[in-house]
């Protein structure tokens, strides 16, 4: 046995495979139902590993990446290895299974990355190549690829969206200040991140109390990526959106829910969905929204990500009900003070259950990131 040339092999996977995972990140949050995938094919005829052709899943979710791979490649796709970052489709739709069109095209080895759970997939579409003759290498930055795709993973498995809580912290613990509307509590690099995370996900979640007081946009507002705004939902059980508020104005380029009890207020209801404005209609216990339940809908519309950004009272409802999959924190120097919302946890009062995965600075800002580990 050759170690050598097996541990150069493992080397150039997980290089190529490193590659197609940050390829697929180019359409996070805009593939509707289905995950944003990357393929890269590569060709070795003795000069050395070549890029031959490379895909990620379109806008809306078709074409998949591995058929947008083996288009770009032609030819050169025959006797060539195809890196995918999730394992290929095995059942038939509008066009067939990419792991037929793998074996079509004639390509020698498939390393995959994540398993699909699928029942349609899992499994099934490595069998097709494995038959086909087609050598098969699973796992390698399987740990990466899942974290990347977990927004698809948990709404397949568990039939709701991975919920991320995001909150920006003031140097003493608050969140805000009441009656003040929108404070500064980060920087301008810190705020360009916030407005990535955006730009990857499917949709942002506040209460009525943050839409009410903050009256914010919450779209993406980073220069090239304006058109990467996700859905924003808002919890209002009792419809009191006022129909001149920003998140209503921009209806029209972004999509807006209300989660309400649409009994509440049918004339205000009207109003709103006269601008636009999409309801989904909710139960309540306790005058709360069953967020279980609001969760299971947010899934059916295919929403696999979404980001709870306010305020506490939300973010505590999250957290007491164990929804909570990842926290981000961000914090800055400035103190907010006595008339100040304190955070619902922070960097010292993270939940069991969550280990740190990141963190960075941004200038006098810090940031922190913490993904569920049970």
């Amino acid at each position: 046995m050759n170690h050598a040339a097996d541990s150069e092999q493992e080397a150039l996977d997980r290089r190529f495979m490193a590659a197609a995972l940050r390829l697929s990140r180019r359409n996070l949050g805009r593939t509707s139902t289905n995950p944003s995938v990357g393929t890269i094919i590569v060709r070795d005829d003795g000069a050395g590993p070549m890029i031959v052709g490379t895909g990620v899943t379109a806008v809306g979710g078709r074409p998949h990446a591995e058929a947008e791979a083996l288009a770009e490649a032609g030819e050169l796709a025959r006797g060539a290895t195809a890196y995918v970052t999730l394992e290929p489709c095995a059942h038939h739709g509008r066009t067939p299974p990419c792991a037929e069109a793998l074996v079509a095209a004639g390509v020698a080895r498939v390393v995959g990355a994540a398993s699909d759970p699928d029942p349609r997939v899992s499994g099934k579409g490595y069998a097709i190549l494995r038959e086909a003759g087609v050598e098969v290498t699973e796992r390698v930055l399987a740990a990466e690829a899942s974290d990347q795709l977990a927004g698809y993973l948990m709404r397949s498995l568990r039939k709701r969206p991975e919920i991320t809580l995001k909150m920006a912290l003031s140097s003493d613990g608050k969140i805000g200040a009441r009656g003040q509307g929108q404070v500064a509590i980060t920087g301008d690099a810190a705020r360009r991140e916030v407005h990535l995370m955006r730009a990857e996900a499917d949709a942002i979640l506040i209460g009525i109390g943050t839409a009410l007081e903050d009256d914010p946009e919450l779209t993406v507002r980073l220069p090239g990526l304006e058109n990467r705004s996700p859905a924003r939902i808002v919890l209002d059980s009792d419809i009191r959106l006022p129909p001149d508020a920003r998140l209503v104005s921009g209806v029209d380029r972004v999509p807006l829910y209300v989660a309400a009890n649409l009994e509440a207020d049918a004339q205000r209801r009207l109003a709103l969905e006269r601008h636009g404005v999409r309801f989904i209609g909710t139960e309540v216990h306790d005058g709360r929204i069953a967020l279980p339940e609001l969760l299971d809908d947010l899934a059916a519309l295919g929403i696999a990500s979404l980001i709870v950004e306010g305020g506490a009272a939300v973010a505590r409802s999250f957290l007491d009900e164990g929804l909570v999959d990842r926290i981000v924190l961000f914090h800055g120097p400035a103190e907010v003070g006595v008339q100040g919302v304190d955070a619902p946890l922070g960097p010292d009062r993270i939940p069991s259950g969550f280990r740190k995965l990141r963190e960075m600075r941004f200038d006098q800002d810090g940031f922190a990131e913490w993904v569920r580990t049970v």
